[in-house]
């Protein structure tokens, strides 16, 4: 329940800048209410969890190579493929905690970061051990953009009319 203002029922609405939600914590993240702690450790074993049944199916996908008998250069192929793949896909992710993408970057990543897939999981499971993911970025655009509508109500306040002329 929200608090109201006393004027038909509207609620009393903070002014200046909201908070940007994140995926699974919403704006739990700005006072670290209503399940925050509970929600970064399920997230946590979530991803983990994820992380290790992706690796399974992709040791099947690797026994299958195996039985299809194929050949050893293109087994070793894969791995190769797979390892590199999730460690630009884990770097990719964890400097998105702290900088906003790149857009058009972001976009020619795609492939590359749906194939290590595993990284970018195994990343946002580190990251839930020190805040919720991107947590920092949003945190400081936040304080930084209230910081600058305290400034703009200060310089606004008084009656303009009453105020001295400089000669």
């Amino acid at each position: 329940m929200s608090a109201e203002n006393g004027k038909n029922g509207i609620p009393d609405v903070p002014a200046g800048p909201r908070p940007e939600p994140l995926r699974f914590y919403g704006t739990t993240w700005v006072h670290h209410d209503n399940g925050y702690t509970a929600r970064r450790a399920g997230l946590a074993v979530g991803s983990l969890a994820v992380a290790a049944a992706a690796c399974f199916v992709l040791r099947i996908a690797y026994q299958g190579l195996q039985i299809a008998d194929i050949g050893s250069f293109v087994s070793l192929l894969m791995i190769v493929m797979f390892a590199i793949c999730s460690t630009l896909a884990f770097r990719h992710t964890w400097s998105g905690f702290t900088s906003r993408p790149d857009p058009d970057r972001q976009a020619s990543m795609r492939g590359l970061l749906a194939i290590g897939f595993v990284g970018s999981l195994l990343a946002y499971f580190f990251r839930t051990f020190t805040e919720a993911p991107g947590e920092k970025l949003h945190r400081a655009e936040y304080e930084k953009a209230r910081e600058e509508y305290e400034k703009r109500i200060t310089r606004r306040s008084g009656n303009p009319t009453k105020k001295r002329r400089r000669k």
